[in-house]
């Protein structure tokens, strides 16, 4: 590795990136031939911080900067490296060296050329580009995650209006990215601010994939070898637990947003009423039908657990990202006042208990009623809550009922014997004689005093 760093400092920026690519490429292909999954050891990485990432070697050097035309081209020549190699592994191992955290001062630079790539790759369809990002979001702690998350919704949602077209695009193009985007975006918008609801633009889009194909967030569990244990500080291999989050605390968190402003302690009965306050109708209908989604992605997961030998075995929702959410429901619920937000506490709670219950019947949550009645206990009553955390009631079989018996829910309050059966004619009855109409025969009125 010194020989090429010594002939990569005779050269100017952008050559020497390209170069430095080229020497890594060599050097991994020749090392997958001998191991399937080869260490990426200190020299490559160094290399590569030094020439692509302009971080210097020695400590007392100052920093070298691109100016803006050499960064646009540095992200084409890497674009069209990642195009233009075949090989999916020698890919995934370059980009694995240039972008996995390293936990030094390069981590910067790293990350903000990494969301630059991501977001160019979107832009003109670089699919092997966002086939390695899918990869690197999977095995990257999620602290790294949300920042690419947040670099690609602030350029195609914040920063020009109507670009969220382009981002649209990719759900036919790369739907594993899909499923691992939207993982990391329901990890960065956690709603537990007005600043962290996402943007309306984002949530259109995110619900609109998997309504039209609710399998995309389970892509990446269908499609890795799982281990029963998961690392932790890492994604979720779906973005159930973020999309439930999402159902859930959406009605509480729009209300909040909007909560109108106390005049001697007291909401005014005119701001009281206005049915402006709290979620608009767009987001509300948006909402719904992700959550009539996730619900029906639910249903689907103990065939797919079973087929992997993981239903009973793997939570796919772990109990304990249900406990955080419970308590952030019963705060809101106490901070917002129940006399003007019962709707949305409602609201909340129920669709709390069709997933609780939903996520139990299909084994993506394990966890016992009684797990579930210490952890809900808090929380304001709730008729279709109660019914969940209290469990089935089974009727047992009885026999064949006798004539004249009826089940306990039918039976009349006083026991009452059989009813004999009626004859099946009545006797004729006599007739009356008609009476004669007489005209002209007055009737006196008497009024009731």
């Amino acid at each position: 590795m010194s020989d090429i760093r010594h002939s990569l400092l005779r050269r100017d920026a952008l050559s020497a990136a390209k170069e430095v690519l080229y020497h890594l490429d060599i050097y991994f292909s020749s090392q997958l031939q001998s191991a399937p999954l080869p260490i990426v050891d200190k020299g490559p990485v160094e290399l590569l911080e030094e020439f692509v990432f302009q971080v210097p070697k020695e400590r007392s050097a100052q920093p070298k900067r691109l100016n803006s035309l050499q960064e646009l081209q540095l992200l084409e020549i890497m674009c069209n490296y990642f195009q233009e190699q075949t090989k999916d592994s020698v890919r995934q191992i370059i980009f694995s060296s240039l972008f996995s955290p390293q936990g030094n001062k390069a981590d910067d630079s790293r990350m903000s050329l990494l969301g630059k790539l991501v977001s160019m790759a979107v832009a003109v369809c670089r699919i092997p580009v966002l086939e390695c990002a899918a990869s690197w979001l999977q095995r990257t702690p999620v602290l790294y995650c949300v920042r690419l998350a947040k670099a690609l919704v602030d350029d195609y949602c914040c920063l020009v209006p109507g670009s969220i077209q382009t981002l649209k695009q990719i759900f036919s193009a790369s739907p594993r990215f899909c499923c691992q985007f939207i993982t990391s975006v329901t990890a960065l918008y956690d709603l537990s601010s007005d600043d962290l609801i996402p943007p309306m633009d984002l949530l259109e889009m995110i619900v609109n994939w998997i309504f039209e194909d609710p399998r995309l967030i389970l892509i990446t569990f269908l499609n890795t070898p799982i281990a029963a244990n998961l690392p932790i500080g890492f994604l979720e291999l779906t973005p159930l637990v973020g999309l439930i989050r999402w159902c859930v605390k959406a009605p509480l968190a729009y209300k909040r947003k909007k909560k109108p402003p106390l005049a001697n302690g007291h909401v005014s009965n005119k701001v009281a009423k206005d049915p402006g306050v709290g979620m608009d109708r767009d987001s509300h209908l948006l909402y719904s039908k992700l959550h009539l989604s996730v619900l029906q992605v639910l249903m689907t997961l103990q065939l797919h657990l079973t087929e992997k030998n993981l239903y009973g075995r793997l939570g796919l929702i772990l109990f304990d990202h249900m406990v955080p959410l419970v308590e952030e429901i019963n705060r809101l619920a106490d901070e917002l006042n129940p006399l003007n937000a019962s709707q949305e506490i409602e609201l909340s709670l129920d669709r709390l208990a069709q997933a609780l219950q939903v996520a139990m019947a299909s084994g993506a949550l394990l966890c016992t009623r009684d797990d579930l009645r210490s952890l809900c206990s808090r929380l304001p009553h709730n008729n279709l809550l109660q019914l969940v955390i209290s469990g089935p009631v089974q009727q047992p079989p009885h026999a064949a009922l006798p004539p004249g018996f009826y089940p306990h829910i039918h039976t009349p309050p006083l026991g009452y014997g059989a009813v004999p059966a009626h004859p099946a004619a009545h006797p004729a009855l006599p007739t009356h004689p008609g009476h004669t109409f007489i005209s002209g025969v007055t009737f006196p009125f008497r009024p009731i005093r």
